[in-house]
């Protein structure tokens, strides 16, 4: 996610103590990048230490991937049909294109669910909400790390029209004015944004979004509660800022990364279809 109010310590700024501890996140997620949640937090003195203090034990040991693979394999998305051929010429993609874009695709994807789901049990925890768990879920062996991405496009390097084609993408979501870091990754091939809404059509659906976000809300908090007894949460959230961090976090866990996470995987059926 991207979003330019939101303040965020970048990957290549990070000091050493902030740079190891987005080195473990991406060592334990299988994930070459770190989501703009973790470097947002990491801007707050002590909160990112803490909340991976706390989400560390599930995530390394293996229960996270598999609520990570339940979810999706339970989240429904609309059906959609091949692209003809016309479409990816028109898109500017080859087959050697496809599959970067399918390494990319993939690599939100999983970091998309990994959050959602972690930070959903975070959230819930320092709530105190009722747990509601399903059952728990299969410890399975940490996948390796995904390929490295291209670099993150800053929205305001990228040439108007394409500009514009990312905030549409964006605005399908409504309710928030974060836009999503998977639209501007995929700014790297130009004919994509644009070509968005025609390629995955009902999934972009203003209402569809908004339900496909619902449910996988739902989905996250039963995978989170299953999760919740294997946080190390430890006291406060560092500084007395408790209620900032549960704010943004409710905002990520209920609006942006649940939105995400029917885009991601039905982007990666498309690309898996062909033509």
């Amino acid at each position: 996610m991207n979003q330019a109010a939101l303040p965020e310590l970048r990957e290549a700024e990070a000091p050493p103590d902030i740079a190891a501890i987005y080195a473990a996140l991406r060592t334990a997620s299988g994930v070459p990048l770190v989501n703009l949640i973790h470097r947002h937090l990491a801007t707050l003195p002590g909160v990112l230490p803490w909340v991976w203090h706390a989400i560390r034990p599930p995530l390394e040991d293996g229960r996270l991937a598999g609520a990570r693979e339940r979810l999706a394999a339970a989240l429904p998305l609309p059906d959609l049909a091949p692209l003809p051929a016309a479409a990816w010429a028109a898109a500017g993609l080859p087959p050697e294109a496809r599959a970067e874009v399918a390494a990319l695709a993939e690599t939100y994807n999983r970091g998309n669910l990994t959050n959602l789901i972690l930070l959903t049990a975070l959230r819930r925890a320092l709530e105190g909400a009722p747990a509601e768990p399903g059952p728990p879920p299969p410890a399975l062996a940490n996948p390796p790390l995904l390929p490295a991405p291209p670099p993150l496009p800053r929205l305001a390097d990228l040439p108007p029209a394409l500009a514009t084609a990312v905030l549409a993408l964006a605005a399908r979501h409504g309710g928030t004015d974060v836009v999503p870091s998977l639209y501007l990754h995929l700014a790297h091939w130009p004919g994509i944004p644009p070509a968005l809404p025609e390629w995955l059509g009902p999934v972009l659906d203003p209402a569809a979004l908004a339900a496909g976000r619902d449910a996988a809300v739902r989905l996250a908090e039963r995978e989170g509660d299953a999760l919740r007894p294997a946080l190390a949460v430890e006291g406060e959230v560092p500084g007395g800022r408790r209620e900032a961090v549960l704010a943004v976090i409710g905002t990520f866990t209920r609006q942006v990364i649940p939105g995400m996470v029917p885009v991601g995987l039905s982007l990666r059926r498309v690309l898996a279809m062909g033509d």
